[in-house]
């Protein structure tokens, strides 16, 4: 990744592959190492007598380990992985430096953090553990509720024969996605996938155990990051990445791990959680419902309510995104009557019930009850 304005301002520019604790790893861009020369050839001509070998000291694209500034800190400005940064005060030796001024973002995610994303890659299996169209749906909306391009790889496919995978490809489709069967395995279409995320800043997703690790080990030779198995109890897959980095990829791009997790959590809005489906999209680009807050349920001259196969995908995820509204009203409102509670054997669902009136069934404190027994004894004496 090259800085556009490094030449105009002369400035040091790169980018932020990880943040560990108050402290930054940042890739510094590759017209770092021509300001370098540029530097040492001025100490040269001011009088310094040493003889430098200036290919020698300027390496390619050098990784610094920084801090922020103060002011940046006062002004709460936060840094985040894939951030573009100043950095000032370059200890080249030492491979330190400090974050002056953080670039203004094109793009931002808030789960995982990252700045400056072009587009999520969503990796699952075919087979071991074996697709399942919810899941895969609850991630894809996930994905297109960004506002970034999505792609879908299809890992394991060796493991599946040529008509079943045609029949997965069919029915994603009609989903409106073409998906990229690859096998990380037997390396069938692993230069393909490649070729899609050159010079771009790309998120990889996607539930454990389907071979996230074992991809990005096949695009980047010098990375052995840590390959999970999958549960044969729970035909689902172990979780092994722990936080969020991005790799420089050899075609140029940068590559994010991201920590993996099973449900994605439905917080978008409900008005606009059709707009997510594609193939809703299209039904909607050409007609539209009587009511303008339409949420396609019951409402009469609905053009999306129908017989397509995510519809009750849909219906499930709008009651999610409602629930979630719901709460965040109640939280927001403190003299709310109704909470929401966590079922102890519904494996993650939830219910909201009514609350009880604040104190109105609080047990007493024997602290209390001694100092109420005290004032009856006085009272009687």
């Amino acid at each position: 990744m090259t800085g556009k304005n490094f030449d105009v301002t002369g400035q040091l520019l790169g980018t932020v592959v990880a943040v560990q604790a108050n402290f930054y790893r940042v890739q510094m861009d590759r017209e770092a190492g021509e300001q370098r020369s540029i530097l040492r050839l001025r100490s040269v001509s001011r009088g310094a007598e040493e003889k430098l070998d200036l290919n020698a000291s300027l390496p390619s694209p050098s990784l610094l380990l920084c801090t922020r500034r103060t002011r940046l800190k006062k002004i709460g400005q936060q840094v985040m992985v894939g951030d573009r940064v100043v950095i000032e005060e370059p200890d080249w030796a030492g491979g330190r430096g400090a974050i002056a001024e953080v670039l203004p973002r094109q793009s931002e995610l808030d789960r995982p953090a990252i700045a400056n994303v072009n587009q999520i890659l969503l990796v699952f299996a075919v087979a071991d553990p074996p697709l399942e169209p919810y899941q895969l749906s609850r991630f894809l909306i996930k994905a297109e509720s960004t506002g970034l391009d999505v792609l879908l790889c299809l890992n394991k496919s060796d493991l599946i024969s040529p008509p079943e995978q045609q029949q997965v490809s069919d029915r994603l489709l009609g989903w409106g996605y073409q998906p990229i069967f690859i096998s990380v395995k037997d390396g069938i279409n692993t230069d393909q996938a490649a070729k899609y995320l050159s010079n771009k800043i790309t998120v990889i997703a996607g539930p454990s155990g389907v071979g996230k690790s074992s991809l990005i080990n096949t695009l980047i030779d010098s990375l052995q990051l840590r390959v999970g198995e999958v549960s044969g109890k729970l035909a689902r897959g172990r979780h092994t990445t722990r936080h969020i980095e991005l790799f420089e990829l050899p075609s140029g791009g940068l590559l994010a791990d991201t920590p993996g997790f099973n449900q994605p959590d439905m917080d978008c809005i409900p008005e606009e959680l059709i707009h997510y489906f594609p193939e809703a999209r299209k039904r909607l680009a050409v007609a539209s419902c009587r009511f303008s807050d339409c949420l396609h349920r019951d409402e009469p001259e609905c053009v999306v309510r129908g017989d397509w196969e995510r519809y009750e995908h849909y219906l499930e995820f709008l009651d999610a995104a409602i629930a979630h509204q719901t709460q965040l009203h109640q939280q927001a409102d403190p003299e709310s009557t109704m909470k929401l509670k966590s079922k102890s054997k519904g494996k993650g669902q939830s219910q909201y019930e009514p609350k009880l009136e604040s104190k109105k069934y609080r047990r007493i404190s024997r602290k209390t009850q001694l100092q109420d027994l005290q004032e009856l004894y006085r009272d009687e004496e």
